[in-house]
């Protein structure tokens, strides 16, 4: 089983919590988006961020200092959205570690492919950004089927608990014998369709990281038993490849 998530837009340098074990396996790549990043001018940059001028600022001066392979955080503890919040990675135990090093893996525009425990950087580029490096037209032409041929030579099966920007950089390349199980989390609508709410759903994908962390559950047949933020498995909705999970329990609503 390999999970596959996104990443999140704020990150932060983390040097004493945990050691990075390993560079990230795409460290070529992130080369050229890098050198074609710092190719850019700040309006250029901010542009293609589309963030406020604070943010560029920052990022800018990340880009100009950027080290990829010094002084950097493990990847689990680098992301500080409300996915890796709810995920609380800090508080997770060595053998909860040692599962998700093995079984998860951070989808990213610019580094690839994530094991929790690659050392990286602070960055700013989303997978849908619009840079055109080597000849390619975006990130999705950029990465190509590269990220896809590497989780099909890791696992049988994909456990997708990424966004559509970042799981279409992987799913449509996959091989036919790679079986994909989506988790969609929702709630029910008066006209019986099922809504997600984006704030929601990031922190049910990290509760079930680390569910799955604290069961040890790798096999498709067990994630019907999640049962964390007052969700639920609906079998009458969920087929074998996609799992809706609805939430009963309103008290965690946002």
């Amino acid at each position: 089983m390999r999970i596959i998530i996104s990443p999140a837009k704020q990150m932060q340098e983390d040097l004493d919590t945990l050691a990075p074990r390993d560079l990230p396996d795409f460290l070529p790549e992130t080369r050229q988006l890098l050198a074609a990043l710092r190719a850019m001018s700040p309006a250029e940059l901010q542009a293609l961020w589309k963030c406020n001028d604070s943010i560029a600022k920052q990022n800018v001066e990340r880009l100009r200092a950027m080290d990829l392979e010094g002084n950097l955080t493990p990847a689990l503890l680098s992301y500080v959205g409300i996915q890796y919040q709810t995920m609380a990675a800090r508080v997770l135990e060595t053998a909860q570690y040692q599962f998700l090093q093995e079984h998860l893996r951070i989808l990213s525009g610019f580094y690839g492919l994530l094991r929790p425990f690659d050392g990286v950087t602070p960055y700013r580029l989303e997978m849908g950004a619009k840079l055109r490096v080597n000849g390619c037209r975006d990130l999705y032409a950029f990465w190509g089927n590269q990220l896809a041929r590497a989780l099909a030579a890791e696992t049988g099966w994909v456990l997708n608990l990424a966004s559509k920007e970042y799981s279409r950089a992987v799913l449509p390349h996959l091989p036919p014998w790679v079986e994909v199980v989506t988790c969609v989390f929702g709630e029910l609508r008066p006209d019986g369709k099922v809504a997600e709410k984006r704030t929601l759903c990031k922190m049910a994908r990290g509760e079930m990281v680390r569910w799955l962390a604290e069961t040890g559950i790798t096999d498709p047949g067990g994630l019907p038993a999640f049962r964390g933020l007052g969700y639920q498995f609906d079998p009458d909705r969920s087929t074998e490849e996609r799992l809706i999970f609805l939430k009963t329990d309103r008290s965690n609503a946002v």
